[in-house]
């Protein structure tokens, strides 16, 4: 009897950002070598994309998923440079990366903060970077309210952390009441890192928000040149919202539609913001169907 064929683990490597920072990735090879490259929201790390990740593998396509500078165990930048076109910088460079080893394009996957990166960095740019852009909960504008939310939790345990990862359970779970809590609390420790004091703190360099005034005045007075960076995007676009998002109302995704007049959109119900952590079975149909017609 022949025996199942089970899938080789991610394979763990690095590529170069912008300013020679280290950017850590893991590749989950599919059957093909059609690339997809994942990349995470502010606050995450690339661990947030497995489950797509391994959708995509078994559908045939390579999925890159990376942590972005200063978050999970890619390279905190020394000179605190958190800027989106920063980030944007980063991505580009990645994308020629994972182009030179794979000969073709790879669809970039961008939540939130890598949307933005995904989104300056196509729409800006006099060549093609990507093959196709999927957007994840996120448009030029946004809702300042959700804006402010989402940073006031990142910012809330930011210096002093968790004593234990039921304390981190316990707030992950009240602001995200929808989610079931984990019976097994080890996978947190992708998300948090365990500091010489004992205790557990986000993954992320703090500089990432101690300039918390400038973070936002980037995300209000930075819209025109994000509305001019969609509407330069001629590739295959798809826009995924989480139906009860926090920043991207239906007035936000119509606004985006008229703008980029040839992308897709695909509404997942019950999903917040964080719609593949919400709903990633959903979320993962959309993408593959989007995929699927290039």
């Amino acid at each position: 009897m022949d025996q199942p064929v089970v899938p080789q683990l991610a394979q763990s490597i690095r590529f170069s950002g912008a300013a020679g920072n280290a950017i850590a990735a893991d590749v989950f090879s599919g059957s093909q070598e059609r690339p997809v490259l994942l990349v995470h929201g502010g606050g995450q790390t690339r661990h947030a994309w497995n489950g797509t990740a391994r959708r995509l593998r078994d559908n045939g396509w390579t999925a890159v998923t990376i942590d972005q500078r200063g978050h999970g165990e890619s390279d905190w930048i020394a000179d605190g440079d958190y800027a989106f076109e920063a980030f944007a910088a980063d991505l580009i460079c990645v994308a020629d990366q994972v182009a030179q080893q794979y000969g073709r394009r790879p669809v970039v996957i961008g939540a939130s903060l890598g949307g933005l990166a995904g989104l300056l960095a196509q729409g800006e740019a006099d060549r093609r970077i990507f093959g196709a852009l999927v957007l994840v909960d996120i448009t030029p504008t946004v809702d300042q309210s959700g804006v402010e939310k989402i940073l006031g939790f990142m910012s809330q345990h930011m210096e002093d952390g968790f004593a234990t990862l039921d304390e981190a359970a316990d707030v992950i779970e009240a602001y995200l009441p929808n989610r079931n809590r984990p019976k097994d609390l080890k996978g947190l420790t992708k998300n948090l890192r365990l500091g010489d004091d004992g205790r557990y703190r986000w993954h992320w360099d703090p500089n990432f928000l101690r300039d918390r005034f400038r973070i936002q005045e980037e995300n209000g007075g930075a819209e025109d040149r994000r509305v001019e960076a969609a509407k330069g995007l001629s590739l295959p676009v798809l826009l995924v919202r989480g139906r009860q998002s926090e920043l991207v109302s239906e007035a936000h995704v119509k606004e985006f539609m008229t703008m980029v007049p040839h992308a897709e959109y695909a509404d997942v119900s019950e999903a917040g913001h964080m719609v593949a952590g919400d709903r990633n079975d959903a979320f993962s149909d959309a993408v593959s169907q989007f995929l699927e017609k290039l």
